[in-house]
């Protein structure tokens, strides 16, 4: 049965006097671009609505593909959809590089039996997600069930098989940063490929002292195993400005290494909006209204 390694409890003002700093950073002009560059690489554009459609999927793939028309910007990280609409996305990003993400395990509640969850990531898998974004069990988190919530996203990760297991801990729900730092560790130790805020249907969602411990629990388990994990804050993040001090961030914390897409995601389709209008700002000298830019 798994036990919880001994982890060290947070200071909380420091955490959050730590990512304060963060805030006060600034950018030189001339790197400006290439940071918007960089933001954008790393955004999973999203859609999870109960209204979500074929064609609504595949317009979010073609802007996934090429945020801006007429630039030679890079594509988007992933898309990421409801398991029923991987197939239509697996065919409209084709080969450009972009990857399928899908939620499964009864998102966002992950209230469900364990077998039908694990059959759902299985499925999903088969239908062609790169990804899966699965959400843990919080009520058994906060009850104390920590070989529970290990046993399950092991499980998960198992069903996974070629496909990356992204773990999303909803820290809106976990009331103190002692938590999110266990629940980031149960779910390193049980073989998450990445860790994440939220499911941006819980407010709050991410912020910079909840995604500080994360990216320190990452950090303590990359020095002691030398095995590195991903990092997602999704949901709040919805300005160039902001995504710069999660960027600064990351790399005062983890290094260079994870200023990659493959290390490090964000999850807000609205942050896309706001790097391209400020990338023609860059280019033009003037914004342009938002309204030129498509939602998804």
């Amino acid at each position: 049965m798994y036990q919880l390694p001994r982890i060290p409890t947070v200071d909380q003002i420091a955490v959050e006097s730590r990512a304060a700093s963060f805030k006060k950073r600034s950018i030189k002009n001339e790197s400006k671009e290439a940071a918007l560059r960089m933001a954008l690489s790393m955004c999973d554009l999203t859609t999870l609505e109960g209204m979500d459609t074929a064609g609504k999927v595949r317009m979010m793939c073609r802007k996934a593909i090429q945020p801006l028309a007429g630039h030679d910007l890079p594509h988007t990280a992933a898309v990421c959809v409801y398991p029923t609409m991987v197939s239509v996305a697996k065919e409209a990003v084709g080969d450009s590089g972009v990857l399928v993400a899908a939620v499964a395990t009864a998102f966002p509640s992950g209230q469900s039996f364990l077998n039908i969850r694990t059959q759902e990531v299985r499925q999903t898998v088969a239908a062609g997600a790169d990804e899966i974004d699965m959400v843990i069990s919080r009520g058994a988190l906060l009850a104390g069930e920590y070989a529970y919530v290990f046993d399950e996203v092991a499980a998960f990760k198992e069903a996974c098989g070629p496909a990356h297991l992204k773990v999303i801990l909803e820290t809106g729900e976990l009331q103190t940063l002692d938590l999110v730092r266990k629940a980031s560790q149960i779910a390193i130790d049980a073989g998450a490929d990445f860790i994440k805020t939220s499911t941006g249907k819980v407010q709050p969602a991410a912020t910079m002292p909840v995604t500080l411990v994360m990216l320190e629990t990452i950090r303590d388990h990359f020095l002691k195993t030398g095995r590195m994990i991903g990092m997602k804050p999704a949901g709040g993040i919805r300005t160039a400005k902001e995504a710069w001090h999660y960027l600064v961030m990351v790399k005062e914390t983890l290094g260079d290494a994870w200023l990659s897409p493959d290390w490090f995601r964000f999850g807000a389709s609205s942050l896309v909006n706001d790097v391209l209008m400020q990338y023609q700002k860059l280019k033009s000298g003037a914004y342009q209204s938002m309204d030129y830019f498509s939602m998804d």
